[in-house]
């Protein structure tokens, strides 16, 4: 218990020191993670049950070589396929959200700078310090943030993409 308050402190103290706006970058973190995790779900335990259930279905048909059953076989691999893409595009987005959060956080930490220089005139060394640092931590966690989420929307798509070929050739049409 005392380790998980340290720590909660310790995680106060970090977001304290980059201001505000390290608090939306790690709300938009946590939420993309969410969003990975759920997305990881479904591939792991979901996806096997409906790839399944539409083949069985694709098996049990009579007749599978006229244009209907084509059609029919399209709107299923498009069924999967929206299934398999769902939640990627918003995940995308908060990648692509996070480096800019970061660059909003560089500018309000620099105005901070900024104002300190205006008000002790040349500048206190120490008060512009704490300024730069506010304004380079959350640059710092808005990148790292962006990067674990770009590296997981590649590995979701190339998945994506392979299961759907998989999909296509486990739907075959009878000749």
């Amino acid at each position: 218990m005392v380790l998980f308050i340290d720590m909660m402190n310790s995680i106060r103290e970090f977001l304290d020191t980059g201001g505000q706006v390290l608090t939306v970058i790690a709300g938009v973190i946590c939420l993309m993670w969410l969003l990975i995790f759920e997305r990881l779900y479904f591939f792991l335990k979901s996806y096997k049950d409906i790839r399944n259930e539409m083949i069985a279905d694709w098996q049990n048909r009579a007749e599978r070589h006229s244009w209907n059953a084509e059609q029919i076989r399209i709107a299923q691999v498009s069924r999967i396929t929206e299934l398999l893409n769902n939640n990627v595009a918003i995940i995308q987005s908060l990648v692509v959200l996070c480096p800019l959060l970061g660059l909003l956080g560089t500018v309000t930490g620099m105005i901070e700078v900024f104002d300190v220089m205006a008000i002790s005139g040349s500048g206190n060394a120490r008060s512009m310090a704490s300024g730069v640092s506010r304004a380079t931590i959350p640059t710092m966690a808005g990148m790292v943030g962006s990067l674990s989420g770009v590296f997981m929307v590649t590995w979701l798509q190339r998945k994506t993409k392979r299961r759907t070929e998989q999909m296509e050739d486990s739907l075959p049409m009878a000749h």
